[in-house]
């Protein structure tokens, strides 16, 4: 299983925090488990060609996509991660860039699906990853962003059975400082210009999952949307969508 720790801070200013996360190896993340086959029967859903990971980290989950033939480009802050991406994978792309940084570095490229997952728990300015993820995608394009699951009923469990402080875990250097439910991820897409197409729950049991996926479409320039309510909840766009309705919706 992969090692993750927070190297200690250099004299770089605070938005280059997460330059200094250490890996530790180039293996998969133990998220590999409950969240990949998700993204990878999404890509396909989707007819993906090409893929940018952004928090791409030691470059796992790229070397995957790459290997079941996505063009694949990795975005990750932390140079340790790019340097173990690069290492085990020389013949792909990986930028040395945060959610903080011009995505514009990356060249010209446009990209068809944007992936981030357990990304955004980790951000100061998470509104910075939509942001980031919209310049690089086409029109029409997906952003498939992942993060740990949280509702009502999941946050009670975790108080009755005194699990917050381990949940939480203030110890964990570079560690999550922000904490998402459905509706407020929606909003923060619905606020940066996506719509949502799309929930899944992973990882355990329904309702308690370990993670949840959001699905969020960028429009076509003269595609116009038809809203009702929160994001999740609205209707559907105006384009037909490729994603099959009813599964895994919850």
């Amino acid at each position: 299983m992969a090692e993750f720790r927070l190297l200690v801070q250099s004299d770089r200013p605070s938005n280059g925090y997460l330059a200094e996360y250490y890996y530790g190896s180039a293996e998969a993340p133990h998220t590999e488990v409950y969240l990949w086959r998700h993204i990878t029967d999404l890509l396909e859903e989707l007819s993906a060609r090409r893929v940018v990971d952004i928090g791409s980290g030691n470059g796992a989950l790229c070397r995957k996509l790459a290997s079941r033939g996505y063009e694949v480009v990795g975005c990750e802050p932390s140079a340790d991660g790019v340097r173990f991406a690069q290492s085990a994978a020389p013949e792909l792309v990986f930028h040395q860039l945060g959610v903080d940084d011009n995505p514009m570095a990356v060249g010209n490229e446009r990209f068809d699906v944007a992936i981030a997952t357990e990304v955004i728990e980790h951000l100061v300015r998470p509104r910075n990853l939509p942001r980031f993820a919209k310049q690089l995608l086409r029109p029409g394009g997906h952003l498939i962003i992942s993060t740990p699951y949280h509702s009502y009923l999941k946050n009670l469990v975790l108080a009755v059975t005194n699990k917050w402080d381990a949940h939480l875990n203030p110890f964990w250097d570079g560690g999550h400082i922000k904490f998402w439910s459905r509706k407020t991820l929606s909003q923060l897409l619905n606020e940066t210009g996506f719509r949502i197409v799309r929930f899944i729950g992973a990882g355990r049991l329904p309702f308690l999952w370990k993670s949840m996926i959001l699905v969020a479409q960028k429009p076509q320039p003269s595609e116009q949307w038809i809203t009702e309510g929160l994001a999740g909840q609205s209707g559907q766009p105006i384009s037909s969508l490729r994603l099959p309705q009813g599964r895994d919706q919850r």
